[in-house]
């Protein structure tokens, strides 16, 4: 992968393909933001398998395999449905590309954007959600401003959260 120092995301796809990793992201709250961070770098389809935008509650459990009960009694904005929901695409991808587990990290974003308040946590609750080979780490955000300011801190901090935790 050439060197893109320009794009936040590359330095975290050098680190990944240097140990042989492949990404798989579930997105909700950036639905398709987080994406697009790490499609923004040339040669990212060398460490991106694809992700999945799992935005409405019942998807994150029928895509993802999300515990309904947690779903239900915690609501889609929780620090262990960020974690169930990297867990889950990491799973789903690696085997549908083939890919043996362990060799497979995954990446997730729920939370709320705003303005208004869901499943009574307030706009700028934020979670990210790791899985790889090594265990599974949520990261808990508060985030401040617009709707798309929230999302847009949402996608660096995912992306940073991502590069320290494989530095």
């Amino acid at each position: 992968m050439a060197n893109q120092t320009a794009h936040p995301a590359a330095p975290v796809l050098q680190v990944l393909a240097s140990k042989g990793l492949h990404l798989a992201i579930a997105e909700s709250l950036t639905g398709g933001l987080l994406t697009s961070a790490f499609v923004d770098v040339p040669g990212a389809s060398n460490v991106l398998l694809g992700s999945i935008v799992a935005y409405q509650t019942e998807l994150k459990h029928q895509l993802l395999g999300v515990s309904r009960s947690l779903l239900q009694e915690q609501g889609a904005v929780d620090a262990e449905v960020g974690a169930q929901m990297a867990g889950g695409v990491r799973s789903k991808l690696a085997a549908k590309a083939g890919i043996d587990e362990s060799l497979v990290v995954g990446l997730a974003t729920t939370g709320v954007a705003g303005p208004d308040s869901q499943d009574r946590k307030p706009a700028g609750t934020v979670f990210i959600g790791i899985s790889g080979p090594t265990g599974e780490f949520v990261y808990p955000l508060d985030l401040a401003g617009s709707r798309a300011e929230i999302r847009g801190a949402a996608v660096a901090a995912a992306v940073a959260a991502l590069g320290e935790h494989f530095s």
